[in-house]
């Protein structure tokens, strides 16, 4: 770590975990080797206007288009608001909450250029879930959208040590609007360390409660200068749409960061949803996607009702992609998505493929800059074909803030995400599942995904979870949760059909001995199926 900090609040770096337990981090790619002086915001920002882009769309919206220019005196006048009316100091922690709206991404580079540390959250959390990231990240400044002031103002109420919170877009009251109004639209950015915290972003809670994981401004120029440029490949004509939230790092990567480092545009989708989003594409002609599989399966069914013609390439992350999805999408819309795994650990997508190095069904490879492997449960090598645990390395990596788990992620200087893979003999790396999802049944290995994949082929069903169940006989049975696209099939005779199509899709000692038809699958609000409810049922 650099031996100095711009932070005056020093509370992040005192709660970092030991060194000694940090992931070893190689920066081999030479553009890796950033200044020991770096604002991440004023690179991806500043130096995009000081270079001659100011007047380059940035946000296109609805009815008018944001240049780099305009976005950069927006957020200046919102970072002098929360340095001389809300008190900001370096190293304070500022929650931020709301859609992706303009507004929201002006607050987050405010935040940066200012030195403070960003927490942002999910839109759809409740006052319980902020009142813990409050307390967790001792928050003292909250900027949240007018659309999101109900939660906000409960868990504020709950929260003592939060000093200052304005609202934006429409609050009649406590407005930010109204601060920026006699702010200049000049800014001294703050001089910041590579190493200095630049977030804080809380784990989506698949398997309970979330976890904090530290950031630095040299991290978030890495994911910058990694997927995008290897594996993505856009450029400043390109124009970006999804619907990740900014509160979810898929999101704030890939809606607001990749584009920014290439000089491209968004096109923000404020409330997702299909139709939305689609829409989004059309009117705006985006060339670039990012959503979930469970999003881009959703997608399909009103595609046809759309001019796609402008998509370009689709990017997939947050779960795992299944090939029928994959399969159904390149067959209707000619595109074959870029799978990927990433985590809220280490950022963002660590490995993928792209073009001619997609193999259907396979994530992909590391991508450069980062190393990836396959122990066993004591950290062993595994050779190719076996599962086992994926181990991860790379220029980004865990860090907790103050939380025993740590020892747990990283073992040796590797990332353990958690994932059960394999790697073949070129180096291709295929999902099974996650750890605690693969299901030993009878003494057989079952992944739980390959299971899904062959049920989500079956023309009756919509959605799919597949767990392990306790069983006297066979200490585990495969159990899979359903969401039938007619729900008045939910028949005896159709889980019959559904088992006996398993039979005869995959080995048939996979097939799931149990179903049950639900309405809805238990998920985190960025997509994630919550496994871990559903063995809870």
């Amino acid at each position: 770590m650099a031996s100095w900090t711009s932070h005056i609040d020093t509370f992040a770096a005192e709660n970092l975990p030991p060194v000694s337990q940090w992931p070893e981090m190689p920066r081999e790619l030479p553009e890796l080797n950033y200044s020991d002086h770096v604002n991440c915001g004023v690179e991806l920002l500043d130096k995009q206007v000081q270079n001659g882009h100011g007047a380059a769309p940035l946000f296109i919206e609805e009815s008018h288009t944001i240049s780099y220019g305009e976005f950069l005196e927006l957020t200046n006048q919102i970072a002098n608001s929360l340095v001389q009316d809300l008190g900001l100091q370096p190293g304070n922690r500022v929650l931020l909450r709301g859609p992706n709206t303009v507004k929201m991404a002006a607050c987050w580079f405010a935040v940066v250029k200012a030195g403070g540390i960003c927490v942002t959250t999910m839109p759809l959390l409740r006052a319980k879930e902020l009142t813990y990231i409050i307390e967790k990240a001792k928050v003292s400044i909250a900027l949240c959208d007018e659309a999101c002031r109900e939660e906000m103002a409960i868990a504020a109420a709950r929260s003592p040590q939060l000093e200052a919170l304005s609202y934006f877009n429409g609050a009649q009251d406590k407005s930010l609007e109204s601060l920026c109004e006699v702010a200049s639209t000049s800014f001294k950015n703050v001089d910041t360390a590579d190493t200095d915290v630049v977030l804080i972003g809380f784990t989506s809670g698949t398997t309970g409660n979330p976890k904090a994981t530290m950031h630095f401004h040299r991290d978030v120029m890495a994911i910058c200068d990694c997927f995008p440029k290897y594996v993505l490949q856009p450029n400043e004509r390109d124009i970006f749409a999804g619907t990740p939230p900014f509160g979810f790092t898929f999101g704030l990567g890939a809606l607001l960061l990749f584009p920014m480092r290439v000089g491209a545009s968004i096109a923000l989708v404020p409330k997702p949803s299909p139709a939305n989003l689609l829409s989004a594409i059309q009117d705006r002609r985006a060339t670039v996607c990012f959503t979930s599989p469970t999003a881009y399966r959703a997608l399909l069914a009103e595609s046809g009702n759309f001019d796609l013609s402008s998509l370009k390439k689709c990017v997939s992350a947050g779960e795992p992609l299944p090939l029928p999805t994959f399969e159904k999408w390149r067959d209707q819309l000619g595109i074959e998505i870029i799978d990927g795994i990433g985590s809220t650990e280490i950022l963002h997508i660590f490995i993928s493929a792209s073009g001619s190095e997609i193999r259907p069904g396979s994530t992909g490879k590391p991508i450069p800059g980062y190393e990836a492997k396959i122990v066993d449960s004591e950290g062993n090598d595994l050779p190719p074909g076996q599962v086992g645990l994926l181990a991860v390395r790379g220029p980004t990596g865990c860090r907790y803030l103050d939380d025993e788990r740590q020892k747990d992620y990283v073992r040796s200087g590797w990332n353990i995400t958690g994932d059960a893979y394999r790697v073949d003999e070129d180096g291709y790396f295929w999902f099974q599942a996650r750890a605690d999802d693969m299901i030993i049944s009878s003494g057989y290995n079952i992944s739980g995904l390959e299971v899904e994949s062959a049920l989500l082929t079956h023309p009756e069903v919509l959605e799919c979870g597949v767990v392990g169940a306790p069983d006297d006989e066979r200490g585990h049975i495969v159990k899979a949760f359903i969401v039938l696209k007619d729900s008045s099939k939910g028949t005896e005779e159709t889980k019959k059909q559904l088992k006996d199509f398993v039979k005869q899709t995959i080995a048939p000692y996979k097939y799931p001995r149990a179903i049950e038809f639900v309405s809805a699958l238990p998920k985190t609000e960025t997509g994630k199926v919550q496994r871990f409810k559903l063995r809870e049922q």
